[in-house]
């Protein structure tokens, strides 16, 4: 353990890992500890902050961790369930209730250190289900939440003990979306920890390097590189740590591809000169044939990530490499959303975090310069080697590609538990003077980092976006079994839909590919696509007109790590464009636009 250094305990993976970023990007060296581990392993720190956790409730369970860090005179700072565990532990009560999905404007009180230079209110973000509504003798309520104007009271969503060193925050400020979280670490690790700057992204270049050369030895290695941002860094530092001789790149075609993909992929590897070992494949029709007749997402990541390894080693053995090691782009959100760590749940697999992946990585076949990083550090990294910026700053693009964005179906309605949801979501959207459809299908999403499989809401009628968004704040926060609302933006709103049986076929690809196109180029030509982060084109087997024709979602986002994310307004001219060009493609007859946040929505639909 380095002198000035913050331990972060991991109660949840994806958000233990994210702070101990946020403190990184202030040049304090963070490690993260277990909650289990051994006190002697927890001196020497100057702080400690205490992770919120997808698993683990305070409201009645005696969650296992060493306790006896609270006895250790340094501060200690605690978010969601950290810091229920915090206001627990010194004598206050925890309930299960209050649960809260999103933004939440944070009412600060008196003058805490932890919000020097913040504002009176502060935009934070929320996701848990279990609340503090009291706190010891020694601790003061410092900050309370409001849903927007009118909205609810959050009670002791911020608490401290001056004379302690004990903080908590119900919000999570290590996510971007609390606006200024990056200053509230900062507060606590600079002036209430009296950490000194001792890390840089040169070093852990440094670091990484030295780590990939340990573990391939005298080996080589063979990267799967789809052209995304991920693959691309990752092939560069491999290459500087290895020597481009000892580098092999595998470009390969699945059929699930944006439109020219596979092109422009090989144009910029050879522009870069990533081209020395670069090899081509198309392999659509295996890839598709693997596909045939499945329906279920995990199944059909399963299979695309299967079949990414089948090909690999076929092409392998064709160059007479098959002894090398397996390359890889994992970012840490795959790891986390594919339940790879002890405490993340399965929101979805990743194609890099299949069975025969598992396997490779516990027989060290696998290297994974980038598995501790978000996709901002990614990037960040990428700059500092060279990397052009028009490949930094591509859209991240899913290793499954189309094949999770081109929803399948049996055609069978999902009807459970609507006699509960459909008049609970009427009466909220009756009162923002909106028109409501809970949808008979299903969407992956995740509630306090657990995975959800519940409806969509279709909403309809002319409203500005602040108060759009917040009447799909209202849906999530009290209709039951929904996590996703899509915004209407076809000329008429359907009164009956109903799923059509359709699975993965290249006629349903091309089609999607090219309303993919047409929103890419609208992003283009609106002067969008660089403020935009990611924008997903779903195809949904819906019919809304009768006629056995599909539904298209477009979902643009904001965000930095992908482990949040609120949806990006387009303008009234673009929506108006894309609606006469996707609705003119013929098998399309509705088009929406995805309003949810993530939590409680995926990025993607899969």
């Amino acid at each position: 353990m380095a002198h000035d250094a913050i331990a972060v305990v991991d109660f949840g993976g994806q958000y233990a890992h994210l702070i101990a970023t946020k403190v990184r990007r202030l040049h304090v060296l963070a490690e993260i500890r277990q909650p289990e581990d051994d006190i002697e392993r927890f001196r020497g720190y100057k702080g400690i902050i205490l992770s919120g956790s997808p698993s683990l409730s305070a409201f009645g369970e005696d969650s296992a961790y060493t306790r006896d860090i609270y006895d250790l005179d340094i501060p200690i700072l605690g978010f969601c369930f950290g810091h229920q565990e915090i206001a627990k532990h010194y004598g206050g009560t925890v309930v299960h209730g209050a649960q809260e999905w999103g933004a939440a404007d944070l009412h600060v009180v008196g003058d805490s250190p932890l919000f020097r230079g913040l504002a009176p209110v502060e935009r934070v973000f929320m996701s848990h289900f279990d609340s503090v509504t009291s706190v010891g003798p020694e601790f003061a309520e410092v900050g309370y939440t409001s849903l927007g104007a009118g909205g609810p009271a959050h009670r002791y969503a911020a608490i401290a003990s001056e004379s302690l060193r004990r903080y908590g925050f119900q919000f999570h400020p290590e996510v971007d979306d609390t606006v200024h979280g990056d200053a509230m670490i900062a507060n606590f690790v600079r002036d209430i920890c009296g950490c000194s700057p001792s890390w840089t992204m040169e070093q852990y270049i440094g670091e990484q390097m030295e780590r990939v050369r340990r573990q391939v030895g005298d080996q080589s290695v063979f990267l799967l590189a789809s052209g995304g941002v991920d693959s691309t860094v990752a092939a560069r530092l491999l290459g500087e740590a290895l020597g481009a001789n000892r580098l092999h790149l595998l470009h390969v075609d699945n059929g699930l591809m944006r439109k020219d993909e596979s092109r422009e992929v090989l144009a910029a590897f050879r522009a870069f000169g990533l081209d020395r070992n670069l090899h081509f494949v198309d392999a659509s029709d295996v890839f598709l044939s693997a596909l045939a007749g499945v329906v279920e997402p995990e199944q059909k990541r399963r299979i695309i990530g299967q079949t990414f390894v089948d090909v690999f080693e076929r092409e392998a053995r064709a160059l007479g490499i098959e002894h090398h090691l397996l390359g890889q782009g994992t970012i840490y959100p795959d790891t986390i959303e594919t339940g790879g760590t002890r405490r993340a749940d399965t929101i979805k697999t990743h194609h890099n975090r299949v069975p025969i992946i598992e396997e490779m990585l516990r027989q060290g076949r696998v290297v994974e310069p980038l598995a501790e990083l978000y996709k901002v550090e990614v990037r960040e990294l990428g700059e500092k080697m060279g990397i052009p910026a028009d490949l930094i700053w591509r859209h991240p693009f899913p290793g499954p590609g189309l094949g999770v964005r081109l929803l399948c179906s049996s055609g069978a309605e999902f009807r459970d538990g609507m006699e509960q949801i459909e008049p609970a979501v009427q009466a909220i959207a009756a009162r923002h003077g909106l028109e409501a459809l809970a949808l008979p299908i299903k969407s992956v999403g995740v509630k306090a980092d657990l995975r959800s499989y519940e409806h969509p809401v279709l909403l309809g009628g002319p409203l500005e976006w602040t108060p759009l968004l917040e009447a799909a704040g209202q849906l999530f926060k009290q209709a039951p079994g929904i996590n996703r609302a899509i915004w209407n933006l076809g000329p008429t709103f359907p009164r009956r839909v109903r799923p059509l049986a359709a699975a993965v076929t290249r006629e349903r690809l091309d089609l999607l590919r090219e309303a993919d196109h047409l929103v890419m180029e609208g992003l283009r030509r609106h002067g969008l696509y660089g403020d935009i982060w990611q924008c997903p084109t779903v195809l949904v087997p819906l019919e809304v007109d009768g006629m056995g024709r599909e539904f298209v979602i477009v979902r643009p986002i904001h965000s930095e790590r992908a482990m949040t994310a609120i949806p990006a307004p387009l303008p009234a001219a673009l929506r108006a464009e894309l609606a006469l060009q996707i609705l003119a493609l013929p098998g399309v007859s509705g088009l929406a636009l995805d309003v949810t946040s993530k939590p409680p929505g995926t990025i993607e639909w899969e």
